[in-house]
């Protein structure tokens, strides 16, 4: 499975709003991390739209979490920016061709892969719901937060 460059850029703003109590413009996150401003406000609108983040427009706006930390998870991130849908769907291929022949008594019981490959990706969807925004923060260098905040007041 491969998450879309957007889920990086929305966790490391997410973190870096974190850091900051007023609201930060795109302008000035797609500077702080060299991204193209256009696309990654399409990304944050994106995490405005589930409630992860606000957006205050005019000159002294931008954007900032919607809620603490520790109430944003790292799934809630993904699935904003990546969508609902389960990474893998079952076509049922083993109901095609040579297997199309079989009894439909055969086909009663879920597909073994199909129930292998969603068993893992719940496990992951579980590890991303476990951890959240406050955790990264914990986890970051003790320089991250300063850099962040030397950053933005510079600007």
């Amino acid at each position: 499975m491969r998450m879309g460059e957007g889920v990086e850029w929305g966790l490391h703003c997410c973190l870096a709003l974190a850091w900051l109590d007023e609201p930060v413009p795109t302008a000035r996150l797609a500077a702080q991390f060299d991204l193209p401003p256009a696309y990654l406000n399409k990304r944050l609108q994106a995490l405005v739209k589930a409630e992860i983040l606000t957006s205050t427009p005019g000159v002294r706006g931008g954007f900032r979490l919607a809620r603490p930390p520790e109430k944003i998870t790292l799934m809630d991130v993904v699935a904003a920016l990546e969508g609902p849908e389960d990474a893998f769907r079952c076509a049922e291929i083993r109901q095609r061709g040579a297997g199309a022949d079989a009894p439909t008594s055969e086909f009663r019981k879920r597909c073994g892969v199909d129930v292998a490959m969603r068993k893992a990706e719940l496990a992951w969807r579980r590890e991303l719901a476990a951890q959240t925004i406050a955790d990264l923060m914990a986890a970051a260098p003790r320089r991250a937060a300063d850099r962040v905040r030397r950053w933005h007041s510079v600007g």
